[in-house]
């Protein structure tokens, strides 16, 4: 199923919100700053940053105040390392913060503690953990999973060996996408499920452990993983000879990996349109900061990318 229409929908809402009048008190508080806390520095997160860029932009030019954009990313995907980053921007006193949490248990005291000193909290490309009452910026991360999957099935005839690999194994969206490809292929008995390694959301780590997977399984007839480490896998494909004999289906729309879309080492990819997050995030934010009540749930989309439409994507992304 696709969600192009949603992506579209959604940025008129916000042009819908941004045309309303804005309380004189939001005006008056001078410069806003919200803060973005990735899991890790990677290229996705810098899509999810341009998106807030924009977003920033527009309700600078709307509130007639500066609206500023706090980029602070982990050097590794480490839930101490980001509580400790949440805590530093917590003491800057920002309007509000976005968080791509890496383990929702462990950054949960932390969260709690910020929200408790008036400062919102909003969770992007992650679901909101029942219970939390927190607003939860991301798409549907089973449904991308799963017609992920059924791509990758169909390609091989619905059978063959499959291996599927990991991102953050603790990451709330990671794990979701990874149990809905087990579940999506356990539909076809023909198809075996190997484990196919665990890259932490990094390209190196894709790299190094795909090319272990294929020379332990020389069968294996697809790829399928739960992250933006893309390139990383399609190298290793490419390293191995195997680019068009391991059908591999991808997650997301960085530049790389459409990239390797458009050289055909990976058949299809579904993106979670990270520039949309990064926008609605900040909106969302904006009208928490004003208190106003915002969804618990904004779903900006997947989109499906492959041979035919590759070209229109590559433009889109790299304007």
């Amino acid at each position: 199923m696709k969600k192009v229409c949603l992506f579209v929908c959604l940025a008129l809402c916000a042009l819908l919100v941004l045309a309303m009048p804005i309380a004189s008190s939001a005006q008056d508080k001078g410069p806003l700053t919200f803060v973005i806390v990735p899991k890790v520095v990677h290229a996705w997160f810098d899509e999810v940053n341009k998106g807030a860029q924009l977003q920033a932009d527009a309700l600078s030019k709307q509130l007639g105040i500066e609206v500023k954009i706090d980029y602070r990313a982990p050097q590794t995907a480490d839930v101490t390392e980001q509580n400790t980053v949440l805590e530093q921007a917590a003491a800057t006193r920002p309007a509000g913060i976005a968080l791509d949490p890496l383990d929702y248990d462990g950054n949960k005291a932390v969260i709690e503690e910020i929200q408790k000193i008036g400062i919102p909290v909003i969770l992007f490309d992650a679901p909101a953990p029942e219970g939390s009452n927190l607003t939860s910026v991301g798409n549907d991360f089973a449904e991308q999973a799963r017609l992920a999957a059924d791509t990758l099935a169909k390609l091989i005839g619905e059978k063959g060996q499959v291996a599927v690999m990991q991102g953050v194994p603790t990451a709330p969206n990671h794990v979701e996408r990874y149990q809905a490809h087990l579940a999506a292929l356990a539909k076809y008995p023909n198809i075996e499920v190997i484990d196919g390694g665990i890259d932490n959301d990094s390209i190196e780590e894709a790299q190094t452990q795909a090319a272990a997977v294929m020379a332990a399984n020389p069968e294996l007839a697809g790829y399928l993983n739960c992250d933006a480490t893309g390139s990383g896998l399609a190298a290793a494909i490419e390293e191995a000879g195997k680019a068009g004999k391991v059908k591999f289906v991808s997650m997301d729309n960085l530049i790389e990996i459409l990239q390797y879309v458009k050289s055909g080492t990976i058949t299809a990819t579904s993106s979670t349109i990270p520039q949309m997050q990064g926008s609605m995030a900040i909106l969302m934010l904006w009208q928490a900061s004003i208190g106003m009540e915002i969804p618990k749930i904004v779903d900006t989309g997947i989109a499906y990318i492959d041979a035919s439409n590759i070209d229109e994507w590559i433009k889109l992304v790299s304007e």
